[in-house]
């Protein structure tokens, strides 16, 4: 009769851990549905730019004038070509109207 106990324990056993192997299967099908890993991800994009706003909020609030300058040459970087082009425009006629003023003394003696 022990045989027969043990036998009857050891089928309880794989029937149970077959139940428990089907209930994890479940939740890792669960977990990795294209909907819920994009939900996650999102999640954890909002949070973590949500934390950096934090993070940079309370590095102005301690240093505003270093984050004033980093600002500005953030500005000056991004919009380096305009700023280029302009100074470049106004130093062509800079140098233009000299030489125009040049050319009429020498025309005119």
């Amino acid at each position: 009769m022990s045989d027969n106990s043990e036998y009857q324990d050891a089928c309880a056993r794989a029937l149970a851990a077959r139940a428990q192997l089907r209930n994890s299967l479940c939740a890792a099908k669960a977990r990795i549905t294209p909907a819920r890993l994009k939900a996650d991800v999102r999640s954890k994009a909002v949070q973590s730019m949500v934390d950096t706003g934090h993070s940079i909020q309370a590095a102005v609030q301690k240093r505003p004038v270093a984050a004033s300058a980093a600002g500005i040459a953030l500005i000056a970087y991004l919009a380096r070509r305009p700023l280029g082009t302009l100074f470049h425009r106004l130093f062509v006629r800079l140098r233009d109207g000299r030489e125009d003023r040049r050319n009429s003394e020498t025309d005119h003696g």
